[in-house]
Parts: structure tokens; C-alpha cells; sequence
């Protein structure tokens, strides 16, 4: 995670991007009230981020550094840990600035100061890939309102762009408490706790634009050599544009929600990249029912009067808090790049 070369602004509206053929303008809009995040009480045990006090315990001695670790300049609260996030997003937002030649904006639901930007056309008018991560806890209330929808409906009727959906992982649904420790066990994540239902507001999105995916479980990956996750099952002869052109495999994260599809329509929406499970954790619901790969990465081609595209991503790839290789610069740069 490297410092910023340009000083650090904050308080300010963004400053809208010229369309240039040619070049492609990202943005991320993180689904989060970051007040209701930070805020949670952190004696509940379940659906809430970890602090960075709990954050330096289990992964010692990783955040010991002072920059990290001294209360007086990292805040050690769970609005500590909501802020590796951002350290960890600064290297794609500089790829891709490198890459394109313009910023990438961060956009939140609610912000640190309480401002709310929903995901209206303020948003949408310079962007042509759009990320919406689904970092929300269910229990915040985050929901799609439906001139959200009818406005990201609207926009993906232009030509060239790209909704790039990535809602996090649902651990502990059921309320049987043995198989919610069961996925614990599985997945091994001391900091996850053993209900954390990411994606309200993805959900929401996701209902209201008929997009046939649900985010489920939080599932480990198999590694390969050096702890890299095991290289992904790619159906090539699927992915026409691309999306998946040199690359190999993503990063590693412990927990990753499977995207299962709740379509019988093979020409809706094509499962692109599967991962491998690691088959010797202990077992979970989901490799229980006989799966040994979960689905990664999801492409639905333009279809009707939507030009645009939709991918399903999870917010991890794009974060180097969990490591980044040539494999995924190049799924970086395919997502740059696209046509």
C-alpha cells in the first residue's frame, strides 16, 4: 500500500471527467453508510467490520508500525478498519489513472461526514464502468431506492458502458447456530464473525435490474505454491470480449461469496471464472451438497435495450490488502481496456 503522490483532498465535490474516445472513465461507489458501519456497537458479535484494535490481534505482527498501531494517527476503532479499505483500493484507483490518464472518484452512500450521494446521474454522467461494492451490512437498511434503479437502468442503455456489481460475502444465514459454526470452521477467518451478511444494497440493485445472481456463503479458496489462490476453471470459448484474456487467477481471500445463478437460461448470463474450493478445510453446507468450485467472476452481454454490460466481481480483486500479481494486473487492465 503506497502513500499518495499528490496531496490528499477531502470535503469537495468531484470535479466531472471530458468524454475522450478511447479512454475509459471508472468509478466506485462503495454501498456503505460509513456512519453506520463505524458506529456499530462493538459488543455485538455479529454483522459488523472488525476494529483495528482486533484487526493488530490476529494478524500480528502485520499492523504494528506506528502508522498503523499509534492511536494518534490510525484510529483503532472499527473506523480504523473501515480505512484499510481505502489504503487497500489506492493502488488499483493508481493503475487505473496511470492506465486511462484520468481519476478514479470513491464514491459512498453515506460518507464520514454524513453526506448522502445516491447513485443518481450525478454519479453516472462521466463514468463508463461503474463498480457498486457491496460492503454493507444487511443490517444497516442500505436499499435501492427506484429512481436509483431506473437511472442505472437508463444508463446502461448507452453504449460502451459497464455496471461492475460486487456484492461481498453472506456468512451465517441460516439461523441454525451448528452450521453457522460449521462455516466458520470452514472458511477460518478469526475477524469474520459467525454471522456477517454483506449486500443489502446490491440486492436491492441487482432485484430491480432482473439480473439473475445472488451472493451466498463465504467460501475458502484452494491455494497453489507461495499462498496464491489455486488458478481459477475458465470457459474461454464463453468469454468473446475477453474479460479473462491472460489472466490466470485472482488474489487470495479467505472467505468469498459463491455468485450462484438463479436462471435455467444459459444465454442470460455466462459463469466465466470458477475457484477452486480447498477441499481440506473442514466441510461446509455448500462442498457438503458435492460442489468443489464456486462461481468468481459472471459476465451478462448486452441484451435488449441494454447495451451495456454487467460483470460480477467480488471487491477483494481490486483490493492489494490481499496481494497483487501480474494475473491480476492484467485482469485489471482487461477491465480497463474493455470495448
Amino acid at each position: 500500500m503506497s502513500e499518495s503522490r499528490t496531496a490528499r483532498t477531502y470535503n469537495q465535490n468531484h470535479a466531472p471527467r471530458p468524454y475522450t474516445p478511447g479512454r475509459r472513465r471508472l468509478s466506485i461507489y462503495v454501498a456503505w453508510s460509513y456512519p453506520a458501519e463505524a458506529g456499530r456497537n462493538v459488543a455485538e458479535l455479529d454483522n459488523r467490520f472488525s476494529t483495528m484494535t482486533e484487526v493488530r490481534r490476529v494478524t500480528w505482527p502485520a499492523y504494528e508500525d506506528p502508522k498503523w498501531s499509534d492511536p494518534l494517527r490510525f484510529q483503532q476503532g472499527i473506523a480504523g478498519g473501515l480505512e484499510l479499505f481505502f489504503w487497500g483500493w489506492l493502488p488499483f484507483q493508481q493503475f487505473v489513472e496511470e492506465s486511462t490518464g484520468y481519476p478514479v472518484p470513491v464514491y459512498q452512500r453515506v460518507d464520514q461526514a454524513g453526506f448522502h450521494t445516491p447513485l443518481d446521474e450525478r454519479v453516472l454522467a462521466d463514468t463508463d464502468t461503474l463498480f457498486v461494492w457491496g460492503l454493507d451490512h444487511m443490517i444497516t437498511g442500505q436499499d435501492a431506492t427506484p429512481a436509483e434503479i431506473d437511472a442505472v437502468r437508463e444508463w446502461l442503455t448507452r453504449e460502451g458502458t459497464c455496471l461492475a456489481l460486487g456484492p461481498h460475502h453472506d456468512v451465517g444465514a441460516t439461523d441454525d447456530m451448528a452450521v453457522r459454526d460449521m462455516e466458520y470452521r470452514h472458511h477460518g477467518d478469526a475477524l469474520v464473525p459467525r454471522q456477517q451478511r454483506f449486500g443489502r444494497y446490491t440486492r436491492s440493485l441487482m432485484a430491480g435490474l432482473g439480473t439473475p445472481v445472488e451472493n451466498r456463503y463465504g467460501l475458502r479458496p484452494a491455494v497453489a505454491e507461495g499462498n496464491r489462490s489455486a488458478p481459477l476453471s475458465i470457459a474461454r470459448d464463453l468469454d468473446t470480449k475477453g474479460w479473462l484474456d491472460g489472466v490466470s487467477s485472482f488474489n487470495f481471500h479467505m472467505h468469498l461469496p459463491h455468485y450462484a445463478v438463479t436462471t435455467d437460461d444459459p444465454n442470460v448470463i455466462h459463469v466465466l471464472g470458477r475457484q477452486p474450493i480447498d477441499m481440506s478445510r473442514p466441510p461446509h453446507p455448500f462442498t457438503e451438497a458435492g460442489n468443489t468450485e464456486f462461481n468468481m467472476f459472471l459476465w451478462m452481454p448486452p441484451s435488449g435495450n441494454r447495451a451495456g454490460d454487467v460483470i460480477f466481481a467480488d471487491t477483494t480483486i481490486f483490493s492489494s490488502l490481499f496481494g497483487v500479481d501480474e494475473s491480476l494486473r492484467t485482469f485489471w487492465n482487461n477491465i480497463v481496456s474493455a470495448k
